[in-house]
């Protein structure tokens, strides 16, 4: 349960780091970028994968099953 929460906390900060990337990097649309040429653009940097990979991790941590029998599950 509590390696669940841990996972879930780390997903949740992955996720945020990255989005906030993404966020800031709109401002490369302001000074000419396309919009596929801004997609192309995230897509390639590290730092703005964090942010569906984070996705995941919270997703893995919900919906995996737990090692107890007896636990609870959504």
């Amino acid at each position: 349960m509590i390696a669940r929460i841990i996972f879930f906390l780390i997903g949740f900060g992955f996720s945020i780091i990255g989005f906030i990337f993404i966020i800031s990097y709109l401002n490369l649309i302001t000074i000419g970028y396309s919009f596929k040429e801004y997609v192309q653009f995230i897509s390639r940097s590290f730092e703005c994968l964090i942010g569906p990979i984070g996705l995941l991790i919270i997703a893995l941590a919900i919906f995996l099953p737990g090692g107890k029998k007896n636990e609870l599950h959504i």
